[in-house]
């Protein structure tokens, strides 16, 4: 999907067309989760803080993130795609691979595919979304970021090669700032200059990565598009404006606690352990933990639990946090959960 949360804003709310939006809470602690392609041409991007985005684009429109929102897009959009593949393999709320070796509609190709689900995008939901059509995943991806917004990119096998040997390094998964310094340090430049190098030489500098490496120099990926992966966790959380002593976080656990709840009633697997983090004004993550045989049957019991946790931190009174989150893991299914007793029994 393209700027996903800040195009679901500009779609509902007609007056935020055309500008500059973006999408995170306003203040000092604050990161972008989403920036228009109005507010993009600024420099603004995801994960910058909001007050340098607010530098970058001072006429940008800041909107407060509405999960719940998105989600429910999110679910539409992932209803268009079953109608054409079972095997569909989410990766956030706005991306996903689909295989469609096999596709329900009998399309011939995986580039008409591609197109119809773009167009029943656009005219079902007023959304618009990029496709990359290619071989393997690692290829797709690649192909789906290459004409956004709202374009379709496809790799054809034998065009492989010339599209992908003069690409930077920097282009293929895993290639951060430190792996990009050890292969510049080699002289390697582009995927190209990569693929010249033996296998062994890349498993002596980067370990079982340099295989991968090895592969993805030569467009290959031999992973499979990976359907209905299981939910490990989920989590909200949220940074205060000025750092607070931990009897001041309250409200916030509270607000967040019910966000999770929101959340987590759309997950057919329910959750045993509850989880409260908290960062302190010194960066040290504190984290703690409540597991049970039964799921936490209510929003008051969430709040409960999290809140409960929260007494489990004993830093001293003076002690200061930036921010608090909540979150639930150890998710199964319904049925391997004990029925839960009655109340008088």
């Amino acid at each position: 999907m393209d700027a996903f949360y800040a195009s679901v804003e500009q779609r509902d709310d007609p007056q935020l067309r055309g500008k500059p939006v973006i999408v995170a809470w306003q203040g000092n602690r604050s990161v972008v989760c989403a920036a228009s392609y109005e507010a993009r041409a600024f420099g603004v991007r995801a994960a910058m803080p909001a007050v340098r985005a607010e530098r970058l684009c001072p006429s940008a429109i800041f909107v407060p993130p509405d999960f719940v929102r998105y989600r429910v897009v999110s679910h539409s959009v992932r209803e268009i795609f079953k109608r054409h593949t079972d095997l569909i393999e989410p990766l956030s709320l706005d991306e996903a691979y689909l295989d469609v070796t096999e596709n329900k509609t009998g399309l011939p190709t995986a580039t008409l595919v591609a197109r119809t689900i773009r167009e029943q995008i656009r005219q079902e939901l007023n959304l618009t979304a990029s496709a990359g059509v290619a071989t393997n995943k690692f290829l797709a991806k690649l192909a789906s970021d290459w004409r956004k917004p709202d374009g379709l990119f496809v790799i054809q096998p034998d065009d492989i090669d010339a599209f992908l040997l003069p690409l930077p390094v920097g282009r293929l998964p895993g290639v951060g700032k430190v792996t990009g310094e050890k292969l510049a340090k080699r002289g390697i430049q582009t995927v190209g200059g990569l693929r010249g190098i033996e296998l062994l030489a890349l498993e002596d500098d980067f370990g079982s990565y340099g295989i991968r490496l090895y592969d993805l120099s030569r467009g290959v990926d031999r992973s499979e598009v990976v359907p209905d992966r299981p939910t490990k966790s989920i989590s909200v959380e949220d940074t205060f404006e000025h750092d607070v002593p931990l009897a001041q976080t309250e409200v916030m656990i509270r607000r967040l606690a019910e966000k999770l709840w929101s959340a987590s009633r759309k997950e057919s697997r329910i959750a045993r352990t509850v989880v409260l983090k908290l960062k302190t004004s010194e960066f040290k993550i504190l984290t703690r933990s409540h597991t049970s045989s039964a799921p936490p049957a209510s929003c008051e019991e969430l709040t409960a639990l999290a809140l409960a946790l929260r007494e489990r931190v004993d830093l001293g009174p003076k002690q200061r946090f930036r921010l608090v989150g909540v979150g639930l893991r150890s998710f199964r299914e319904p049925e391997d959960a004990p029925a839960q007793p009655d109340l008088f029994e």
